[in-house]
């Protein structure tokens, strides 16, 4: 039995047997780190059932649980806390009893599946550091998911379509003279959104002209020569125009190649992918339903309304007059069209940025109020914004930086930072291109991952890749050097039971205990910063116990042992946990 739940079921027989007090389960907390002990009993709420004071009841329920149970050595009253000690030989057990367990901490497989929706990028520029932040938190989510036991489909709906598109096409059109990404050797995306930056530009040029012409600001905008070109590009394009649909498609292809080629480079990946082009008709059969139900209304120039005062919202477009859809209107087919397209969904988790915290909280009601109790297991994976120290970042205005030029510029820090290290240049060691993009990525990754996802984060690309800070090549080089370690043993090693563990071999192990609630929790609460902050925690410990105690060649062939043991645990955690967090590890550093 698992030992909260034992100790639980103990302190629960106590009640009942000495007070007739009668709970089913007792919260049991670890223990704060100032005190002596490993895990808590929280006494107050007790204390105004029973005629005694918390430390005369604390010391017989104490003195009850370390008589029942061998696994509780000793225990202490701090106040109205019963902080009791787990045995060595509890932790002993355990740490064998899982050394070569490399499923530890996972659930077992069930038939539950989740659709996570992630990277939803546009058709007319490339992925940014913004579009980073959502794929590795969706990345992760996925697999953390799968850690928990569940079935899961990697989503994207890709926005390819609108006039934003339009715009890029308007400016190839009229300024490209034919050229490729293969004829200017540009990345495709990359080469698409260049003409997105162009379309703005001889925009605003134009505009000025009509402004200073003395045509009010707001008219001179829809009425610029370019922006009447992306208007009727848009026409063609719903038109189903031969010429129009070719040139978009081919402009597409390009960016899909570049998008993949930074997917490849993130080390995401997807199982299938929804295009708006495909599914922006979809809710309006759903339209006709809710109308029917009386649950969408009509106003007088036809436009479909939902009301959502009851809810504390407001009243919502879902169709124009012109029988046109709005986003929402294509969320709500969406939605429904990948419930059919999977079997036995548990639920289904939309990784999108907070500014579109208000349009799911209205979508997931809508499913509701329309009669999809499937509505109830939607969840939206909410996230700040990501920024540089050089400020806010525009695609408009070409401020923005790319996924490409972020993640190399940081490949290339890693390799100068790394080669001007004194004992970098005094060892026989020589990483690689490949060992330096692991290093990078991890330091990205873990950098974007360990934060909250409801925070902002500036990121910081030096302080991303420090070797001492709470940092991916900090995780990654405590790793390199268990490996070095086991390299060097040989043989099985055995566990003595009788074997007294010392303050920082135990510390390890608590901390390893942990691992199976960090991965739930991480699942309960969509946070992959869960999981990035306790391998922190785990790292730091065992790198105190390296610094305090030899691994090999220690006191006595029993502390080597179980050194070695909790060294061979940790480094699978780190594998385990750097897995779920989508981090690649090195072979050296």
């Amino acid at each position: 039995m698992e030992i909260k739940s034992e100790i639980s079921s103990l302190a629960s027989n106590f009640l009942s047997k000495n007070f007739s007090i009668k709970v089913d389960y007792i919260e049991i907390q670890n223990t704060r780190k100032d005190f002596e002990g490993d895990i808590t009993i929280v006494l107050f709420p007790f204390l105004k059932d029973i005629n005694k004071d918390k430390s005369e009841f604390g010391k017989e329920l104490g003195d009850f649980i370390t008589k029942n149970s061998l696994n509780i050595s000793n225990f202490n009253i701090a106040g109205g806390f019963l902080n009791l000690t787990i045995s060595d030989k509890y932790y002993l057990n355990f740490i064998n009893s899982i050394r070569d367990n490399l499923s530890f901490g996972k659930a077992e497989p069930s038939d539950e599946t989740y659709i996570v929706e992630f990277s939803s990028p546009n058709t007319n520029k490339p992925l940014h550091l913004g579009h980073i932040r959502n794929n590795l938190l969706g990345y992760s989510i996925s697999k953390i998911l799968e850690a928990n036991g569940k079935k899961v489909q990697k989503v994207q709906i890709i926005n390819d379509r609108g006039i934003h598109i339009c715009k890029s096409m308007v400016a190839w059109k009229q300024f490209a003279n034919g050229s490729t990404p293969d004829s200017e050797n540009i990345k495709g995306d990359k080469f698409v959104g260049d003409y997105y930056i162009m379309f703005d530009k001889v925009h605003k040029e134009q505009m000025k002209e009509l402004i200073d012409s003395g045509i009010d600001k707001d008219l001179a905008s829809e009425n610029t020569d370019i922006m009447k070109s992306a208007k009727e590009e848009l026409t063609k394009w719903e038109n189903d125009d031969l010429e129009t649909r070719k040139i978009w498609k081919m402009m597409n292809d390009w960016v899909y190649k570049g998008f993949d080629i930074t997917y490849k480079l993130l080390g995401v990946s997807f199982d299938k992918n929804y295009y708006e082009s495909e599914t922006y008709l979809l809710g309006k059969n759903i339209m006709l339903d809710g109308l029917n139900k009386n649950v969408l209304y009509k106003r007088e120039d036809s436009s479909v309304w939902i009301n959502l005062d009851d809810e504390g919202l407001d009243e919502k477009l879902l169709l124009r007059s012109d029988g046109t859809s709005v986003y929402m209107t294509q969320d709500l087919g969406t939605a429904v069209q990948r419930i059919a397209d999977n079997s036995n969904v548990k639920g289904m988790i939309y990784t999108v940025g907070n500014e579109q915290d208000y349009h799911f909280k209205v979508l997931f009601k809508i499913l509701k109020k329309l009669g999809y109790d499937w509505a109830d297991n939607l969840y939206h994976l909410s996230y700040g914004m990501v920024d540089l120290p050089s400020g806010k970042m525009k695609s408009r205005e070409g401020t923005v930086v790319d996924a490409d030029d972020l993640i190399y510029d940081l490949i290339n820090t890693v390799k100068q930072t790394t080669e001007s290290l004194e004992k970098y240049q005094s060892s026989n060691e020589v990483l690689n291109h490949d060992e330096y993009r692991k290093i990078a990525l991890g330091a990205l990754k873990y950098y974007i991952l360990k934060v909250d996802p409801k925070k902002n984060i500036l990121f910081n690309p030096e302080e991303s890749i420090d070797l001492t800070g709470n940092t991916g090549p900090f995780i990654q080089y405590a790793y390199v050097r268990i490996q070095s370690i086991l390299k060097k043993v040989n043989k099985d090693v055995d566990v003595n039971m009788d074997y007294t563990l010392n303050e920082k071999e135990k510390e390890v192990i608590k901390t390893i205990y942990e691992y199976p609630s960090i991965i739930e929790n991480s699942y309960k609460e969509l946070s992959p910063a869960l999981l990035a902050n306790y391998l922190y925690d785990l790292v730091k410990s065992y790198n105190s116990l390296y610094q305090n105690h030899h691994i090999l060649n220690s006191e006595s062939s029993d502390s080597t042992s179980i050194r070695l043991i909790i060294s061979i645990k940790t480094s699978h955690i780190i594998e385990s946990c750097c897995d779920l967090l989508g981090i690649e590890l090195p072979n050296k550093m």
